[in-house]
This record gives C-alpha cells, sequence and structure tokens, in this order.
C-alpha cells in the first residue's frame, strides 16, 4: 500500500507541474502583451531624461521576469538558487552565461533588472517580447557589423549587458560552444568579464523539447556566479582579434571545466 500511495503522489505531482508549466506559459504571453500595451507607456510617459525612462522600463520588465520566476517557483515548478548575485550589475561589466534552458533569460534579467541584454533579433517580431525588448532597449542579436560596437558602446557608458555566447541553447550532454562575439565586445568595452554558470537538471526546454514535455521530477536550475575575468590579461599589447580570441578560447576552458564539475 506505500508504495501503491508513493506512486499515485508522484503521478499527482507531475501532473500539478504538467499544470503549473501550462499556466507559467500562459501568463508569460499574458504579461508580455500587457507590459506592450498597459504598463511600458504609462512607463514611459512619466517625466524625466531619457536614461531615467529607460531605466524605468528595464526595471519594469526585471521586475516582471521576477514575479514570473517566483510563480513558477512557488507553484512547484522548479526550484533554483542563485549564489553569488550580489556581484552582479556593477557599472561597465559583461556578464556572460551559458544558455541551457529557455527560462535562464527570464532568472538573470529578473535578477539583474538594471542590465541591458543582447537578446535574439526573432524577438523583435514575436508579439508578447517585442514590446518589452524595444522599450528596455535591448540590443538586436541581427548579425549586423555594428552589433559589437552598439554593445561594446554600452558598456563604456557604464551599462551592464548580459550575453549568452553560444547565440542559442545549449544541446543537452554537450558543452557549450561560443561565438566569439562576446569576446569581441569584452575587448571593445568590458570593465570586467563575470561568468555565470548555469545549470538545469533534469533538462526542460531546450531547442529540442516542447514545453509540455514536462520531466518526470521537479527541475532544479543553479546561477553561480564565477570570479571575475580581467579583460587587460588578454588584451594588453595585442591585437584586438587575437586578444578576443584567447578571451573566447579561455571562456570555452573555463565552462568546460565548471559545468563538468
Amino acid at each position: 500500500m506505500d508504495l501503491a500511495a508513493d506512486s499515485v503522489t508522484r503521478r499527482d505531482a507531475w501532473a500539478w507541474r504538467f499544470v503549473g508549466t501550462a499556466l507559467s506559459f500562459a501568463l508569460f504571453g499574458i504579461g508580455g502583451l500587457l507590459l506592450r500595451v498597459l504598463i511600458l507607456p504609462a512607463v514611459l510617459h512619466w517625466p524625466g531624461p531619457p536614461a531615467l525612462r529607460r531605466r524605468r522600463a528595464r526595471r519594469t520588465v526585471g521586475r516582471a521576469f521576477w514575479l514570473h520566476s517566483q510563480f513558477m517557483y512557488r507553484v512547484g515548478v522548479l526550484d533554483y538558487r542563485f549564489d553569488g548575485l550580489e556581484r552582479l550589475g556593477r557599472p561597465g561589466q559583461l556578464i556572460v552565461a551559458n544558455h541551457p534552458s529557455l527560462i535562464d533569460v527570464v532568472f538573470l534579467l529578473g535578477h539583474v533588472p538594471d542590465a541591458n541584454c543582447v537578446v535574439k533579433h526573432s524577438l523583435w517580431r514575436n508579439p508578447f517580447m517585442r514590446g518589452p525588448v524595444r522599450v528596455a532597449q535591448y540590443i538586436s542579436n541581427d548579425g549586423s557589423a555594428d552589433m559589437l560596437d552598439r554593445a561594446a558602446d554600452v558598456l563604456r557608458e557604464g551599462q551592464t549587458l548580459i550575453v549568452f555566447p553560444e547565440g542559442t541553447r545549449t544541446t543537452p550532454g554537450e558543452p557549450p560552444v561560443f561565438h566569439r562575439g562576446a569576446a569581441a565586445i569584452a575587448v571593445r568595452g568590458a570593465r570586467v568579464v563575470t561568468p555565470v554558470y548555469i545549470t538545469v537538471r533534469p533538462t526542460t526546454l531546450t531547442k529540442a523539447e516542447p514545453w509540455y514535455r514536462v520531466p518526470h521530477r521537479r527541475v532544479r536550475m543553479e546561477l553561480r556566479v564565477g570570479d571575475d575575468i580581467p579583460v587587460a590579461t588578454f588584451s594588453d599589447g595585442v591585437p584586438a582579434p587575437i586578444a578576443s580570441r584567447r578571451l573566447n578560447e579561455h571562456l570555452h576552458a573555463l565552462y568546460a571545466r565548471e559545468l563538468k564539475a
């Protein structure tokens, strides 16, 4: 009888997490539309200089993402732990993170609400997200030649910038493969590079997993802030292309080691 009861409990927990996941996606879409139509226009019309209005917009988007992350946590869809959060959000800081799941962007922007972010260009056409990403003035990864310059400029202005160097979600079971763009941005404008190592176990919301493929146990998400990487170590006395290649190779080795641990 105990075994039977335990089996029922596990099935009930999975069923509830399935419902919670469906609600999470529905609320994300509804929230994006509300931000675009009602909330962000009101925020932008408050008086103040452009930089202040941009900061208000980002904090509004960040707060919405934080509330969404708390909803997923409170209804039991996932557990999470964020170690070293207090070291994120510094002026001119480039935050580099791997990208194992669709939801890691929500957690990072929700917990570092003042940060800028390089995001997929397709979000500018997404009816739920194009309002928030435009108003918050995030940087589109549109493949243009001047995207790197725009990203470096915001770092030189003293903004914090979040970059996912893979450009897409990690293939489960494989180490992340970084494009050199993040390293090139760092060499051009970052005061410091700070890695964030993200693990999601069991995997969920990868590129190959639809939302309704809910794992049979609760997802555990860990975000761990690593040691700062001084850009000058790689850039002093060498041309920028060589510096960015060296930094990118260092990031590859670093993430392969830290995510394997």
